[in-house]
């Protein structure tokens, strides 16, 4: 496995290769009650596997399918909620931002601002992102080849942050379908960023309806694959009830699978640290 040039430190979890990190969370803050469920569960199965996590939530979502779609509480409950989670669990927090005004507020409350995909080569909100010295997580976006993405990486740093991560989360493949290319992953290591694989919005099947589709029970295989390929950390969202989540139901996984699908990934990940240091 390549060793990311940069590492990264999102609080307390450190993304330099070592060890499986992790970024997940619930798709949108519905309300506080499931948001601290959701990150309570996640940082014991982190803590209890040694995993460097980093808890991840949405106050907004702006690419919806339908105007009746969820979109969130907004940055002021949303961010309330937010700095909740990170005070009372004491774990670092990430969420999206989706315009250059966004993102200084979102910065004095959350660890790490992320890009959305479709946002990826918006240069205003990535120096915008920059600016604020926080770490970055930026999506690669669907329309994108993994190569182009040094340019996003180039627009924060140039901006004031070197702490960049990129994700994988599937290109776009015809019409409502994505794939995920394997390649990518060893593409996206040349901008030095510790790489991220999107488990479960690579999953998606986009339009065709008033709520994007999608395939979880593929989300285990293609993990194993991504960090077979090179990935140094998964992102996935999760709720304790996917069919009757907000945003994002046929994509999220069940709460109750993360700890059998953490110990699935933790043994592809210890096969490949045994057979990196076998002589």
């Amino acid at each position: 496995m390549t060793v990311p040039e940069r590492p990264v430190t999102i609080g307390s979890a450190r993304f330099d290769g070592s060890r499986l990190a992790i970024i997940a969370g619930p798709c949108v803050i519905e309300d506080e009650g499931m948001v601290m469920e959701v990150a309570t569960e996640l940082k014991r199965l982190s803590g209890n596997h040694g995993l460097p996590f980093v808890f991840k939530a949405s106050y907004a979502k702006d690419n919806r399918t339908s105007v009746r779609s969820f979109r969130g509480p907004g940055p002021e409950r949303g961010l309330a909620v937010l700095e909740k989670v990170r005070r009372k669990l004491d774990i670092p927090v990430l969420t999206d931002v989706h315009t250059a005004a966004e993102a200084a507020p979102a910065a004095e409350i959350v660890d790490a601002l992320q890009i959305p995909a479709f946002l990826c080569r918006q240069t205003s909100l990535l120096e915008a992102a920059g600016a604020t010295g926080k770490p970055v997580n930026i999506k690669k976006g669907q329309f994108l080849a993994p190569g182009d993405m040094k340019h996003a990486v180039e627009k924060v740093r140039g901006a004031g942050s070197e702490q960049v991560l990129v994700t994988e989360r599937g290109t776009a493949f015809g019409y409502r379908n994505l794939v995920v290319d394997m390649r990518s992953f060893s593409i996206l290591a040349a901008t030095g960023c510790p790489v991220v694989y999107d488990a479960t919005h690579s999953l998606q099947l986009p339009g065709g309806g008033e709520v994007t589709g999608g395939e979880r029970e593929y989300a285990l295989p293609l993990a194993r694959a991504a960090l077979a390929a090179g990935a140094h950390a998964v992102f996935f969202e999760t709720h304790p009830d996917p069919e009757q989540a907000l945003s994002d139901p046929a994509t999220q996984l069940p709460l109750a699978s993360v700890p059998s699908f953490l110990r699935e990934l933790l043994k592809i990940w210890n096969a490949i640290q045994a057979e990196t240091v076998t002589p």
